[in-house]
């Protein structure tokens, strides 16, 4: 009995571990499907698909502390980094770093 609930406890807890693709999908409008793209209004002169995994994420935890203000984009960032978890930013991450391959 114990061993069921074990395994049970452990499928349920990959149920909610995040997905970076399914993540991503919330940024494709303004930084397109592969990251390729430079959002409308930015002054940006790199694309997110030519950053590293530690940098992504410390721009979006700047962004959800509202410290980071980077081209501009800072408040509308805000609304979308706000919503993320330190898991999720590490797998949207991991996920991002893959579109430039």
């Amino acid at each position: 009995m114990k061993k069921l609930i074990f395994v049970a406890l452990f499928s349920a807890v990959g149920l909610f571990a995040a997905d970076g693709a399914t993540l991503y999908k919330t940024c494709v409008v303004c930084h397109g499907a592969n990251g390729d793209k430079v959002p409308p209004g930015s002054k940006a002169t790199f694309t997110i698909n030519t950053l590293d995994k530690a940098k992504i994420v410390e721009d979006l935890k700047g962004y959800k502390a509202g410290t980071l203000n980077q081209y501009g984009l800072g408040a509308q960032m805000k609304i979308y980094a706000g919503k993320l978890s330190d898991e999720d930013m590490g797998a949207l991450a991991d996920y991002i770093v893959t579109l430039n391959k």
